[in-house]
């Protein structure tokens, strides 16, 4: 593979980023139609099946089954799904959306941590430089765009479970980063999805008989069904395989910095869906945020030898 295509498909993550820009303004506003936990299983489900029609149709080495010694790896990526989207969804629920964005910032950290803990990666100056910049540049961005003083407002509870959820999406890179260097990103991600959907399945059943059963708790319409197909295809079955892509090619840590773009995303989309203004502070952010991911992506350039292969660091 040539070093160009290497570095497209490194990319990937980058693309994730775009599609989950505006998964919390679509999620939060679905909330009053299907209830979170709920909503997450009909997202899951979908990707999942979304997933595995993709890996049918690809064929060759993508369409490789895991053996019966990686089970227990996929069914611990499964749990690592299902925590982070109970809890993102709960916690997005319970808490106002500078808060949402603000605590993006903390699954890059995690990853980082985890795979120098677990894989060890190397957190060089530059590396560790870029993410603090790119922290700086997401609280600007937040900053401008929300009341700040809005950021210790609201549920504590909720705020907990963001940060749950965020410890759960550094924990399904980290230990994926095996399985998807084994197989493919696509394998990867298409049996973590299908594991997490049964998971998923009863939490929401549990939830849906603690409010009264499925009929009074569900609105099925139009909106809401749009809201869960781009939920399933683009947030979940899209951005899952595009992250879990850039695995193959560059370490987890690395591949944690494009995270921060999320903010940027949504903020841009609200502009030119919505209609909302941004202010200098956006365009301030987004700049420092832009050069973080350029100042991690340098480093890791600097350090792949021409004829290096995916997942080699």
């Amino acid at each position: 593979m040539s070093v160009l295509r290497k570095y497209v498909f490194a990319l990937g993550p980058l693309a994730a980023a775009a599609l989950w820009g505006g998964m919390y303004v679509v999620s939060k506003w679905s909330f009053a139609l299907v209830p979170p936990v709920t909503l997450g299983f009909f997202r899951v489900a979908l990707g999942a099946g979304a997933l595995w029609l993709w890996l049918r149709v690809a064929g060759g080495s993508d369409a490789e089954r895991p053996g019966r010694e990686d089970w227990p790896a996929l069914a611990g990526l499964g749990g690592w799904v299902t925590l982070t989207i109970v809890a993102q969804f709960l916690g997005t629920e319970l808490t106002n959306a500078s808060q949402g964005s603000l605590l993006t910032v903390l699954t890059p950290v995690f990853v980082v941590l985890l795979g120098a803990a677990l894989l060890g990666e190397r957190v060089t100056t530059p590396k560790a430089a870029g993410i603090a910049l790119a922290a700086v540049g997401t609280a600007v961005v937040v900053a401008g765009q929300y009341d700040v003083r809005s950021v210790a407002a609201g549920n504590a509870a909720g705020v907990l479970l963001l940060v749950v959820a965020s410890v759960a999406w550094a924990g399904f890179t980290v230990w994926g980063l095996p399985v998807v260097r084994e197989y493919s990103a696509l394998t990867a991600a298409t049996y973590a999805t299908i594991a997490a959907t049964p998971m998923l399945g009863v939490l929401a059943a549990a939830e849906l008989w603690y409010l009264g059963g499925p009929l009074g708790a569900l609105s099925l319409g139009p909106e809401s069904l749009l809201a869960i197909g781009y939920l399933g295809l683009a947030s979940t079955a899209a951005a899952w395989y595009l992250w879990y892509k850039g695995l193959e090619y560059v370490p987890a840590g690395t591949v944690a910095v494009f995270f921060f773009l999320q903010p940027v995303v949504g903020t841009a989309l609200a502009t030119a869906l919505l209609g909302e203004q941004v202010g200098p502070e956006f365009v301030v952010g987004s700049l420092m945020i832009g050069t973080s991911v350029w100042v991690v992506s340098r480093e890791r350039a600097a350090d792949t030898a021409p004829d290096q292969q995916p997942g080699e660091t």
